[in-house]
């Protein structure tokens, strides 16, 4: 996954305005967009990418149960800004290495009475956290996040993650985009569209959108995008912008959309 504001963040953003969701497809969108869509869906389809094998949808163990499961996925988004999948997932295998299989989010909250039950002399602190994520993206700043996040679930949700918008911003370290991802993998819950810098660049390529930040891009798809493809969409562009629409040298010859790409290389 890629770059979300709460990263370089100390303060939780606001949520986005509630006026600003959800747009449900109200507009008729940009010229051509469901062929476009379509045609970027069918080739994801043949191909496997990062996203499909360690997303953040994947990387949390269903096998622990679905609080484990929540927990793991919220702390896998957390990881996941300014870092490549590949990236976050060998960083979660090192926090199940180091810290087990966590009942909750109490295994990774040190004030936490549970805690030293489930971890024995792995006490998660901060620099615990920070020596199994050390590769990904401003990992001490995301370490610190963890185990505060960490405690406000465990004290606050009995462990569990929150399942609102609202209550997922207020994490530390958890933006717009983060939420929206936990909310779908997580709850079910089909609030809005992820938006990473994939989503965003490859928008703006398409001339689906002309914005310039993520969460402008997110209401801009919003608008036209039918509310069932919300969810879907972030997976099938992240994967196609790891595997061709890259954000340097895109492979316009092998897009399946590089004749309506108003940014592709292949002349018309």
């Amino acid at each position: 996954m890629a770059s979300d504001a709460s990263a370089t963040a100390t303060a939780a953003p606001p949520p986005p305005d509630i006026e600003d969701l959800p747009g449900k497809g109200a507009s008729a969108g940009p010229p051509g967009w469901p062929t476009t869509y379509a045609a970027i869906r069918a080739y994801r389809s043949t191909i496997v990418a990062p996203v499909d094998v360690v997303g953040c949808h994947i990387l949390g163990d269903r096998r622990r149960g679905p609080k484990t499961y929540r927990f793991q996925t919220l702390v896998a988004l957390m990881l996941s800004a300014q870092t490549r999948d590949q990236t976050t997932g060998q960083a979660m295998r090192q926090l199940r290495a180091h810290f087990g299989q966590p009942g909750d989010a109490a295994a990774y909250d040190s004030e936490d009475p549970r805690a030293a039950g489930e971890l024995g002399d792995a006490v998660a602190t901060a620099e615990a956290i920070d020596a199994c994520i050390s590769k990904v993206g401003f990992h001490v700043r995301k370490a610190e996040f963890i185990r505060k996040a960490a405690g406000i679930c465990a004290q606050q949700y009995d462990g569990d993650i929150p399942d609102t918008l609202e209550g997922l911003v207020a994490l530390p370290g958890v933006g717009p985009k983060m939420a929206f991802l936990a909310l779908q993998a997580a709850w079910g819950k089909n609030l809005g569209i992820g938006v990473d810098t994939h989503v965003h660049r490859i928008s703006n390529r398409l001339g689906w959108v002309h914005t310039k930040q993520p969460e402008e891009t997110r209401r801009a798809l919003e608008a036209f995008l039918p509310m069932d493809r919300w969810a879907a969409t972030n997976p099938m562009l992240v994967g196609f912008g790891q595997t061709t629409c890259l954000p340097q040298g895109p492979r316009c010859a092998q897009c399946p959309v590089h004749h309506r790409c108003p940014a592709s290389s292949v002349r018309r």
